[in-house]
């Protein structure tokens, strides 16, 4: 039974839904939340027919980041990152001609799960992650060359899962486990 209060209330609209349902797949991308959880959630946010039901559908999920997608793109030349930088939840890379160099080792790794998305040309890629990462690399399209990517063990538990999708045309790309 609702209040008199929320009957006053507007109704909710599709944004409210939208940015309830974005943080629920985030959540999930992130491991947060199991597969049931988010279908239960899922479920009373469709049908949530007040904010206060919406609200009891959100509780406890993070709060949405506001920059979780970077793009870097590039006609030609190279695109690199290396050092110490803040790898986004989602990184999408560009390229028509020219070489990228993502150096994740001593990067700031805030995310249980990266995606990197690869649109490039013509030229190489170069992938370094952290020693314990994991790479997962399902969604990568190769038109030319074939992936240079030898799976390992992680050497401790809880490093970052590094999806790295997209499609490369003429280039190759390595991935390899820093070493320290």
């Amino acid at each position: 039974m609702t209040s008199p209060r929320e009957d006053r209330l507007p109704l909710l609209s599709e944004d409210d839904r939208e940015t309830a349902v974005r943080r629920l797949r985030e959540a999930y991308a992130d491991e947060r939340v199991s597969h049931e959880e988010m279908d239960e959630r899922l479920g009373r946010m469709l049908t949530a027919k007040t904010h206060s039901e919406l609200a009891s559908a959100v509780a406890g999920l993070p709060e949405e980041s506001p920059a979780t997608t970077s793009t870097i793109t590039a006609a030609a030349g190279r695109i690199q990152r290396r050092g110490v930088w803040r790898v986004p939840r989602i990184l999408k890379v560009e390229s028509a001609f020219g070489k990228v160099r993502l150096d994740l080792s001593r990067a700031v790794i805030e995310h249980a799960v990266v995606d990197i998305e690869l649109l490039l040309g013509t030229g190489g890629a170069r992938i370094t992650v952290p020693r314990d990462a994991i790479v997962d690399v399902e969604g990568l399209r190769t038109g030319w060359k074939d992936l240079r990517y030898t799976a390992r063990r992680p050497s401790r538990p809880g490093g970052p899962k590094i999806r790295i999708s997209g499609a490369m045309e003429f280039g190759r790309l390595k991935i390899r486990h820093a070493r320290r």
